[in-house]
């Protein structure tokens, strides 16, 4: 059954050739809010920041990266990182945070609200269960990720299915889950994460109607259409190479690139 992320590749809402979904975080601190941080945890100044981006960058659908939105808050909750490592069991720490009412509902409301107060689609980026696993138990303290492996991953995908349940009633059109592993020294040893052994999640968004997606560093794979997003490489915006072909784009745009030459390379899109 097509999902209305089938509907948003087809039709882009920019009236581009190619849907684009665009992670701005970076860029928007840099250009849009003056070094400070997106505030994740105020869904009123959230939602006109990505007011503003909407208007100037034209992304095909909001993304809400849940990760950042977690750390935020996660920065200001000393107890609740003390919590988490109050057990060394591997997979503890990432329950105790998924398991917190506050930071989940608080997250929970920032999706409301860009969802009520944006005309675009609704796209969460939620770091994958290996992913987050390995953050939780960093975060906690552990010094090592020795002890992780996809045995834990489908664990994980248990508690963030159950977690993600809380968002039942919000329209979102693709649940993507983060598995990239060359961002961050500290992941490049785990194991690699699998779509098709995370049933939980799986389940979860053939309920809601959710495409379920998985990024890479190289690509977003869908679950359901089989489509195969293209990750637009960094040197699309600092060189004239060509647009990589996928069925649809995924770009995240550096901090340190000019506002002009972002403008002009986004022109090439349409």
């Amino acid at each position: 059954m097509p999902t209305p992320f089938d509907a948003l590749r087809a039709n882009p809402p920019s009236g581009r050739r190619t849907a684009l979904l665009l992670d701005h975080a970076a860029y928007g601190s840099r250009v849009l809010l003056r070094g400070a941080p997106v505030p994740w945890s105020s869904p009123p100044d959230c939602a006109s920041y990505f007011g503003r981006v909407q208007g100037l960058l034209r992304p095909d659908a909001i993304l809400v990266d849940v990760g950042a939105a977690y750390a935020q808050h996660l920065a200001s909750r000393p107890g609740l990182i003390a919590a988490m490592g109050a057990r060394s069991r591997t997979g503890f720490a990432l329950k105790t945070l998924l398991g917190d009412d506050d930071i989940a509902e608080a997250v929970g409301k920032l999706v409301r609200v860009l969802s009520e107060t944006s005309r675009q689609p609704l796209v969460l980026e939620v770091p994958s269960p290996l992913r987050w696993l390995a953050r939780a138990q960093l975060t906690s303290g552990a010094t090592s990720l020795d002890t992780i492996d996809t045995e834990h991953g489908e664990q994980a995908s248990m508690y963030l299915a159950d977690w993600l349940r809380r968002f039942d009633t919000l329209p979102v059109t693709l649940l993507v889950l983060d598995g990239r592993r060359a961002d961050r020294s500290t992941l490049a040893g785990l194991p690699a994460d699998d779509l098709s052994s995370y049933a939980p999640l799986a389940n979860v968004a053939d309920h809601f109607r959710w495409e379920l997606g998985l990024r890479t560093d190289q690509q977003v794979v869908l679950r359901a259409s089989e489509a195969r997003g293209a990750v637009v490489p960094d040197s699309f915006w600092t060189s004239e190479g060509d647009v990589p072909e996928g069925d649809f784009l995924f770009a995240e745009v550096p901090a340190d690139v000019e506002p002009e030459r972002v403008l002009a390379r986004l022109a090439t899109l349409d």
